[in-house]
């Protein structure tokens, strides 16, 4: 069966110009209420779907924190791993060539066990300066 295309509508616009303007990462829940409050007339439904479809392609970061919470922030399109403060979520992007030699390492052992499609994510959590002041 063909996959439907996603319809770009007036609530899906609306998350997309409040990712580009939230600079941490936020929870559906968080984003729903941001629009609500702005008067738009929008679903968690919504909200959660436009944000899959987003994470899917590519446009938004998800991270899961301990907390299992799914947390979302559009980021930059390269390939990245985060510096998160466990206080207020103050993110920090780290480029992947900084996990250069670990991800090499790691592809050699999954393809020693013949492990195909291979990928990972990395948050490193700690406190920010401004938190532990």
């Amino acid at each position: 069966m063909a996959e439907t295309p996603t319809r770009v509508t007036r609530q899906r616009i609306a998350v997309r110009e409040l990712l580009d303007e939230v600079d941490e990462f936020r929870s559906a829940q968080d984003l729903h209420f941001l629009l609500r409050e702005r008067g738009a007339k929008v679903s968690l439904t919504t909200v959660y779907r436009t944000l899959q479809s987003l994470a899917e392609t590519g446009e938004v970061d998800v991270m899961h924190p301990p907390t299992g919470e799914a947390l979302f922030r559009r980021c930059s399109p390269k390939r990245h791993h985060h510096l998160v403060c466990r206080s207020c979520g103050t993110t920090v992007e780290i480029e992947e060539s900084v996990f250069q030699a670990w991800t090499d390492q790691v592809r050699k052992i999954a393809d020693t066990h013949r492990f195909t499609e291979v990928s990972h994510t990395v948050e490193i959590y700690g406190t920010c300066p401004a938190c532990a002041a």
